[in-house]
């Protein structure tokens, strides 16, 4: 680029890596399940009921950030790599591929299984796609990491109030 070139006349050149349709679809998966993560962890957070419901409450709002807190990361990856985010209701609600929770009140013992479950299976999703994403762009892969690594721990921790030894 000349010194003289303005640089909005060359919004091409300034565009850096451009993800593919196959990234983007894997993203996408991601991005759905953790949005319906923090969804459903709203869901059972207002309606648990029974023993140890205050500690279970906390621990749901905790989950619910970490859910939307990497999906915020995952969708501003996306538009980092030129790609547009779906987080639209009727797209989460069409392709996410979690289980979906009970209606209505549910006791703490169920609650903690479902979302064990939720938890379990959006780690499952963003493991599946791994692969393919680190092949295409190693820095999203890494945050494809700490996804895993976070929905992992917190399943582990959750489901720990349900085990008796």
């Amino acid at each position: 680029m000349t010194t003289t070139e303005n640089i909005s006349s060359t919004p091409g050149a300034l565009r850096g890596f451009v993800a593919s349709p196959d990234l983007e679809r894997n993203l996408q998966k991601v991005l759905v399940d953790l949005i319906a993560l923090h969804l459903d962890g709203k869901q059972a957070h207002w309606n648990a009921v029974g023993t140890n419901f205050r500690d279970l409450h906390l621990q749901l709002d905790e989950i619910v950030d970490l859910a939307r807190e990497h999906a915020d990361t995952i969708a501003e990856r996306m538009r980092a790599l030129h790609l547009v985010p779906d987080g639209r209701p009727t797209t989460v609600a069409a392709d996410a591929s979690l289980p979906l929770l009970l209606p209505g009140e549910q006791s703490t013992t169920a609650v903690v299984n479902a979302v064990t479950e939720l938890l379990t299976r959006a780690a499952g999703t963003a493991r599946d796609v791994h692969d393919a994403v680190d092949a295409e762009d190693p820095t999203t892969a890494d945050l494809l990491h700490g996804v895993i690594a976070d929905l992992e721990k917190q399943a582990w921790m959750l489901s720990a109030e349900n085990r008796r030894v």
